[in-house]
């Protein structure tokens, strides 16, 4: 005897109230200001501007991190936009595109969404760390 559910199908006439942000199954890259920098400077200059980014990024998700933990989702915002602004500058497409989704989900005040959100910012900067160390070796 089988026990099979069956998904209900699509809602017809949506609301305008849901908004659906698309996730890519994949991590995207734009390796041209990076390759750019390694070009302009020796590799030592180079490592250090990108370490410094990378520390960056890490250290306001860190304050993302703590913000949502905390319930203080008014002070998460300013630092979300910086974390797009460094990812944009080195090519951190998914990580840019996932902080733009968590304020958007801030802006709505979606905290469900949010969590999933800022999962997926995490998952994209710990992916992006290893690709943007790839670039060198190119």
């Amino acid at each position: 005897m089988k026990n099979i559910t069956p998904f209900p199908g699509p809602a017809l006439g949506t609301s305008n109230d849901v908004v659906s942000l698309s996730c890519h199954d994949r991590m995207h890259f734009d390796p041209a200001p990076l390759t750019r920098l390694f070009a302009e400077r020796d590799t030592q200059a180079a490592e250090d501007v990108v370490c410094r980014m990378l520390e960056d990024i890490a250290m306001r998700l860190d304050m993302l991190q703590r913000a949502r933990a905390e319930h203080a989702f008014a002070n998460m915002d300013r630092p979300a936009q910086r974390i797009g602004v460094v990812a944009d500058q080195m090519g951190l497409t998914e990580v840019a595109v996932a902080v733009d989704h968590v304020r958007r989900c801030l802006l709505q005040q979606d905290w469900i969404a949010l969590d999933a959100t800022m999962a997926r910012l995490e998952r994209g900067f710990d992916i992006a760390v290893s690709e943007v160390w790839g670039v060198r070796d190119l």
